[in-house]
């Protein structure tokens, strides 16, 4: 693949993730009007904008509920749908540097879930990682020091749901279409979110739709960016452009929220980002393919097949 085509895959993520935290912002201008539920299912219902720029041809409109594997697409199911709910959770009650900084613990969930279920080999360098990650974590939580919330909460379960859906996706393997894994997690989450959410079921005012539409539109266009990035980039580059999104949570907080970002986040935020970048290395040089960043995983069901295509299938 020429330096080139590389550029334009990096570039291209760089947009995509840009596009996530923009939509994460947006489901955090909701405001908490709305049950995490609700916001879940109509950034869902926006979010099948995308279905027609994943069909490809030869694909066909039931592919979305045909798998080669259904126990673990219906793991996928529902591990997106608590990850999504989890995600919301987090971006409501927490600023967006904290639940960024959690939900990036998804890497160091792989690798222990990859040992757990997969069988797979892990050395020293790659657990040191996952030590690294974890002492972020308690750095920026700080226990004991400060009040934990519901938002710690749903930011750890949003990267742990999204960590389950990369452990399908590596013992799938490369028979699944993209359309299958992508639908999965949406109608998991429209399914799901929209059975909870219907005790507590209000209109959104136009105000509300505005941002949900932001949240689910451009969470959608994300991942068409994403599928494009991985068609022109191995994920061994694409992966760590996820971190720039600590950048635009850093400036939407600044800039929008009016939070502070102290000390002990920024040496947690290092920590992670650098285990996470850690993880990433150990997983290029074992030619293995990369989790992707949000733990929503429609990022995952457009970048691990679009790498399976590129001959470096998961191992498990």
């Amino acid at each position: 693949m020429s330096r080139d085509q590389n550029l334009k895959g990096v570039l291209l993520a760089f947009a995509a993730f840009a596009a996530y935290s923009w939509s994460d912002a947006s489901v955090k201008l909701v405001g908490g009007g709305l049950s995490p539920y609700q916001s879940a299912f109509l950034g869902a219902v926006f979010g099948l904008a995308g279905f027609p720029f994943l069909m490809k041809p030869g694909d066909h409109w039931l592919d979305v509920v045909r798998t080669s594997n259904r126990p673990l697409w219906l793991l996928r199911f529902f591990a997106a749908s608590m990850g999504s709910i989890g995600a919301v959770i987090a971006f409501t009650h927490l600023s967006m540097a904290e639940a960024f900084v959690l939900i990036f613990l998804l890497p160091c969930f792989v690798t222990i879930m990859s040992v757990l279920f997969l069988k797979e080999q892990v050395g020293v360098r790659r657990w040191g990682a996952v030590a690294l990650g974890f002492i972020g974590t308690l750095i920026v939580l700080r226990p004991g020091f400060r009040e934990l919330s519901i938002g710690h909460l749903g930011a750890v379960f949003g990267g742990l749901s999204g960590a389950i859906s990369i452990i399908c996706y590596r013992a799938i393997g490369p028979t699944e279409k993209n359309i299958s894994l992508y639908s999965a997690g949406v109608l998991g989450v429209l399914v799901v979110s929209g059975l909870l959410m219907i005790p507590d079921f209000r209109i959104p005012t136009l105000e509300q739709w505005v941002y949900l539409a932001g949240y689910g539109l451009l969470a959608a266009v994300g991942g068409i960016l994403l599928m494009y990035a991985a068609n022109h980039a191995p994920a061994a580059l694409i992966g760590p452009t996820q971190y720039s999104q600590m950048i635009w949570a850093v400036l939407f907080g600044y800039l929008v929220f009016g939070d502070a970002v102290d000390m002990p986040m920024v040496a947690g935020i290092v920590l992670i980002c650098g285990s996470g970048f850690l993880t990433l290395v150990r997983e290029r040089v074992r030619n293995v393919p990369l989790p992707p960043a949000l733990p929503d995983g429609q990022a995952a069901a457009l970048i691990a097949p679009a790498e399976q295509a590129q001959g470096t299938a998961p191992r498990g």
